[in-house]
């Protein structure tokens, strides 16, 4: 695969350092990455990142870059860890770490993290219809049981560590973008009828992952059935070559030789709890090549008929 944008007028707002020195932001994720995920660790690891952050503080100076939420954002996500509903792909073990870039990297206890992807072929849920770009089958030919309003798309609550995990698919990718995932940093507000309702948008972004690990991905199924040109992150339009510091996941096979048993990626997403993010950004809005989405997003009283889970 090769990459196909390049556009080298969009201005790219970089990260703003909190103090002297700058670091990248997922540099407490690492931190015990080996135990992070292990169901049995979980306390451990995240106690074990607590403490890192408090006594290496100098090493997390950095604002994560606020960038667009694109154009398939959608309200009402469910709150839940696990954000598959039988969607067909490479599993990805996500794990984010929340803290205030502006506190000595403290955890953000009680964030609401928030994020949303495309699924092997292109396909945001809300918008089924969209044109992914390339070749790919319509996305009703996958014969899933996923609810075509809510697929792949979930929040969950940092606990007292600012950690969040979620479960999911690796995302495919569409023309002209990137393989990413959105996220946004929520404060204040509260579940609500399996969702997450008030307060305020902290941090909206996106995460992305190395070349090589998704264009080995790509060649597997069921992301081979979509075919085309795929976007490398060096002529991406959002992506803007800063590591960590601009959304670039640290990833750990499960298995080496094998990449279909999935992935485990992390990230420390250094925010700033009293500001406000519009989801306007920078970088562009990474629209489809036939302009804006076709597919009829849900109104705003629709309710998600999938069930809600921790």
């Amino acid at each position: 695969m090769t990459g196909n944008h390049k556009d080298k007028t969009i201005s790219r707002r970089r990260a703003l350092a909190v103090t002297g020195g700058t670091v990248a932001a997922g540099g407490l994720a690492a931190a015990g990455l080996q135990s992070a995920f292990a169901d049995t660790a979980d306390t451990t690891a995240d106690a074990d990142a607590t403490a890192s952050a408090t006594s290496t503080s100098s090493e997390c100076m950095t604002l994560m870059t606020s960038v667009t939420e694109g154009p398939y954002y959608l309200d009402g996500a469910l709150v839940r860890k696990d954000i598959t509903e039988g969607k067909a792909g490479v599993p990805l073990t996500l794990r984010l770490t929340v803290v205030d870039a502006t506190d000595g990297c403290t955890p953000v206890k009680g964030a609401a993290v928030e994020i949303w992807h495309c699924d092997a072929w292109g396909y945001y849920s809300g918008y089924t219809t969209a044109n992914p770009g390339g070749s790919a089958p319509a996305e009703s030919e996958e014969g899933d049981s996923a609810n075509d309003l809510t697929y792949l798309r979930g929040y969950q609550i940092a606990n007292a560590n600012g950690v969040v995990k979620f479960e999911t698919i690796f995302p495919g990718w569409y023309t002209p973008r990137t393989c990413h995932i959105h996220v946004k940093v929520h404060t204040g507000g509260e579940k609500e009828d399996g969702t997450y309702e008030g307060g305020k948008v902290n941090y909206t972004g996106q995460l992305f992952f190395a070349d090589d690990i998704a264009e080995e991905i790509f060649t597997l199924d069921p992301y081979a059935k979509h075919t085309g040109s795929y976007t490398v992150l060096a002529d991406d339009m959002v992506y803007d070559g800063g590591g960590a510091a601009s959304g670039l996941l640290t990833l750990k096979a499960v298995h080496k030789k094998d990449p279909s048993k999935g992935y485990k990626g992390s990230l420390t997403l250094g925010v700033d709890p009293d500001a406000e993010s519009t989801g306007a950004g920078s970088g562009g809005g990474g629209t489809p090549p036939s302009g804006a989405p076709t597919g009829t997003p849900p109104s705003d009283s629709a309710s998600p008929s999938a069930s809600a889970s921790s």
